[in-house]
């Protein structure tokens, strides 16, 4: 069991630059440009077909996706700012405009499209969202340091049982 916690890695969106994609009605990419498989890690044919929540980051409230999808399936567009996930575990913060793509008056499908973060609004964005994750009772983010023999006994610990260090450290 190889465990990488590259999660502490963010990449910066150049400020030039917009992820673009489109999904249908229920959140499947079915377009993706260069920018966005870049950014994210992943090839531009691993993202279509996913549900676009593959990039969900952890720290994210579950409360601004209820907003962002109450927003849009009302016909309205939503903005804000949203940290995702990399394939790699890493991470980036992008400022998300989501609206409906209509074809003769109906809706057809989502897109979406997201640019650069200032360092300062990013820092405002973590704290807020810290925040809102502890007051609805989510898991909150903890880092710690430990011995490296500890580490290892838990490590083996967790592949003795057949399950992540995550779940044993749950069942403690």
């Amino acid at each position: 069991m190889d465990i990488s916690y590259d999660m502490f890695i963010e990449t910066e969106i150049p400020k030039d630059e917009l992820i673009i994609s489109r999904t249908d009605l229920k959140g499947i990419i079915t377009y993706a440009n260069e920018t966005f498989a870049k950014i994210s890690g992943y090839e531009v044919d691993e993202l279509i077909g996913k549900p676009h929540n593959i990039l969900r980051h952890p720290d994210m409230p579950k409360s601004v996706f209820k907003d962002l999808w109450d927003t849009i399936k009302t016909g309205k567009s939503w903005s804000g700012y949203v940290k995702n996930l990399r394939k790699d575990r890493g991470f980036y913060w992008v400022y998300a405009e989501i609206s409906g793509v209509y074809k003769d008056g109906e809706l057809v499908e989502y897109k979406s499209m997201r640019s650069f973060v200032p360092k300062e609004k990013r820092i405002e964005m973590q704290n807020l969202y810290d925040k809102m994750r502890k007051e609805a009772g989510e898991n909150v983010r903890c880092v710690s340091y430990i011995k490296a023999s500890l580490y290892d006994n838990l490590v083996k610990k967790a592949k003795e049982k057949n399950i992540s260090v995550e779940k044993l450290l749950e069942s403690i």
